[in-house]
């Protein structure tokens, strides 16, 4: 793929069972777009344009447990990765407060433009990843703001969703529970550890990425949401990864799926 793909994929030859994917990775706004939506630098540097921190982490995850990652490389304000072709959240047009205003006029010929262009590439591509192997695992990373306008703080530093297939996520939060280490690492930040079940969000959009290459195909799954505060930085990213990947390849194990 070239720099200005509208996806990249990482560590393809690698042998492990896992799929990170990242579906908001990234702010670009491709230059069939346009220079910018229209909003301010600030608006675009906002959880709103992307997930912060989810594709260092994704990265080092998937490094970690030796296994392919993919990742889009457009904001999700130009469309999101993450939503079904006829989710009436696939362009947005109000955000968390701010209006975009490239988006306010988008009718369905744009619409099927910008699904042309980013929304279907990558789908294409992450469906040919899964569909190398029969018993792959697919681990969906993204971030969460901390605080939403007018809201009130969120309290979880991990959100864990899932749709009706539990049989990885149920045993994969009881670990986390459990896990002294990240009691410990909350405790850090005066916090105790709250690991949110279908928290912050719904785990099931019915034609999400996980329900589109998961749920309809039988695969084992999980999709994480790490508070975006906790992983601003390289550093973070790398320190949450080396957390969380040793729970992820025990659950496995222990759970014979």
């Amino acid at each position: 793929m070239t720099s200005n793909a509208p996806y990249h994929i990482e560590g393809q030859d690698r042998p492990g069972r896992w799929l990170i994917t990242c579906d908001h990775a990234t702010n670009r706004v491709p230059e069939e777009i346009g220079p910018d939506l229209g909003i301010s630098a600030e608006d675009m540097a906002r959880h709103i344009a992307y997930d912060i921190g989810a594709l260092g982490l994704s990265r080092s995850l998937a490094d970690k447990l030796g296994s392919p990652m993919i990742h889009t490389d457009f904001s999700r304000l130009v469309i999101d990765p993450n939503r079904g072709e006829t989710d009436p959240t696939l362009v947005m047009k109000l955000y968390d407060g701010t209006i975009i205003p490239r988006n306010r006029h988008a009718d369905a010929a744009e619409v099927e433009r910008r699904l042309e262009l980013f929304h279907r590439p990558y789908h294409n591509a992450y469906e040919a990843l899964c569909a190398r192997r029969d018993d792959v695992v697919i681990c969906a990373v993204h971030s969460f703001t901390p605080q939403l306008q007018n809201r009130p703080p969120r309290p979880w530093q991990i959100g864990i969703l899932s749709a009706y297939d539990r049989r990885f996520t149920d045993p994969f939060i009881a670990a986390l529970e459990a896990s002294e280490i990240l009691q410990a690492e909350a405790e850090k930040f005066g916090e105790r550890l709250i690991i949110g079940d279908n928290e912050p969000y719904d785990g099931h959009l019915p034609g999400d990425a996980i329900d589109r290459h998961a749920l309809h195909h039988g695969r084992l799954n999980l999709l994480i949401e790490l508070r975006s505060d906790l992983i601003e930085t390289p550093a973070q990213q790398a320190h949450w990864a080396a957390l969380l990947a040793p729970v992820l390849q025990d659950t496995l194990q222990k759970t014979g799926l």
